[in-house]
């Protein structure tokens, strides 16, 4: 299929884009695509491409922005029952220690996932993807975690593989057993964290090499975080990760500045993510490495707090910036990239092309796909997104209506 008359068809070509360089879209004015086999084989003029392939099938953009589909790098899109409750309970007033002594939190979560059947996790996280997938999210990041246990964590990632099979959403998948401290060590979290590193994560291995076969390894994630892990327990959980070939991600700074940037810089995580009270050394850190810096506006919103990541700060020290949605039952239940980008541009500083490429290419490096997803370049994947406006800049601008008109996923558009 040849996709012609974009008003702005936004490329994004040339890699991950670091520093001062984020926010390169490539627009190529009046621009067109070329796609076959789900793979995109050229970008150029339209008159140029439609003089070349003039027996191509074709799509007409009728002079609207076309340009890669998101790429949201962090989910927490399965689990079972919902926390209204203790939404209501955080507005009258209550502390996250009081909505815990009452059964909230993440907990809460736990308990109904741990209940929950394969079949009743896959029933309740499809409506999240496809509304993802609705709102442009041509690839999400999903993550385990609401199990702390080895027979839940593991009946989540069945029901993620299940989930990606189907499609058309692509998943990529974390292990999150260490998302906190399962309620059976809460007088012990040593305890914890010793079995994930001494029997989660080497069966983890087997089960993935026995389910998953032809797959690569899914990521290993830890919350280092007052509450959950110390940093001396994310080192471990991590280190033992590394050893047993998992990439390695990190929740760091949500709350407190524990040094968890740094120590993922250190190891080479592929991301840090949150990194809302990350100091300026960590900051210099993330900057002279090649972990991506995952911002989640969604989450400081979701809580009313108003620190957000210092985006500004982790481009002017060279760093790789992306965006994420972290949707997840807790904090920010929802799913659309659009409005990641909305908050990104007023709460982080960034413009609409900054936010755009951390939602896109910058994306992709966060999960280990930037050499086939997330621009518009010969030999990638054709997941693109045709929206219902002519200029780019209404992304971020305007939030609350849907921009997309229509998605494709590997070179087919999805009705």
């Amino acid at each position: 299929m040849l996709i012609h008359s974009a008003s702005q068809l936004l490329t994004l070509a040339g890699g991950p884009q670091r520093g001062a360089d984020l926010g390169r879209l490539g627009i190529i004015t009046d621009g067109a695509v070329l796609i076959r086999s789900g793979k995109i084989v050229e970008t150029g003029p339209s008159a140029d491409l439609r003089q070349r392939y003039p027996d191509e099938e074709s799509f007409d953009a009728g002079g609207r922005v076309v340009m890669p589909g998101f790429v949201d790098p962090h989910t927490h899109a399965i689990w079972a029952g919902d926390r209204a409750a203790e939404f209501e309970m955080r507005l009258e007033g209550r502390s996250y220690l009081e909505i815990l002594a009452a059964g909230g939190g993440i907990l809460s979560t736990v308990k109904q996932t741990r209940q929950a059947s394969l079949e009743k996790l896959k029933a309740e996280t499809r409506p999240r993807l496809a509304a993802m997938l609705a709102h442009g999210t041509t690839t999400a990041e999903v993550k385990t975690g609401y199990g702390l246990d080895p027979q839940t964590e593991l009946r989540m990632l069945a029901a993620l593989l299940e989930l990606d099979a189907e499609g058309p959403l692509e998943l990529a998948l974390t292990y999150l057993g260490a998302h906190a401290i399962a309620p059976e060590y809460k007088e012990n979290p040593q305890g914890y964290t010793d079995l994930l590193c001494q029997q989660m994560l080497p069966e983890l291995k087997v089960w993935w090499q026995a389910n998953a076969a032809g797959r690569s390894l899914p990521f290993v994630d830890v919350f280092c975080e007052t509450g959950a892990f110390t940093l001396d327990q994310s080192r471990q959980v991590l280190q033992s990760a590394a050893r047993l070939g998992f990439p390695l991600k990190i929740h760091a700074d949500e709350f407190d500045n524990l040094g968890g940037a740094s120590l993922a810089a250190e190891l080479g995580a592929v991301s840090a993510d949150h990194l809302v009270k990350t100091s300026p050394a960590d900051i210099q850190a993330l900057g002279q490495s090649t972990c991506v810096a995952v911002g989640l506006p969604c989450t400081p919103f979701g809580l009313a707090e108003r620190e957000y990541t210092p985006a500004r700060a982790i481009l002017a020290a060279g760093g790789i910036l992306a965006l994420a949605t972290d949707l997840n039952p807790g904090t920010a239940w929802g799913g659309d990239m659009q409005f990641s980008i909305a908050l990104a541009c007023r709460y982080m500083r960034l413009t609409p092309a900054q936010a755009i490429a951390a939602a896109t290419i910058n994306a992709a490096a966060a999960i280990r796909r930037e050499h086939d997803l997330g621009s518009l370049e010969a030999g990638k994947q054709a997941d693109l997104l045709v929206l219902s406006v002519s200029d780019y800049r209404h992304l971020g601008y305007r939030f609350g209506d849907n921009l997309v008109a229509a998605v494709m996923k590997r070179g087919r558009i999805i009705d």
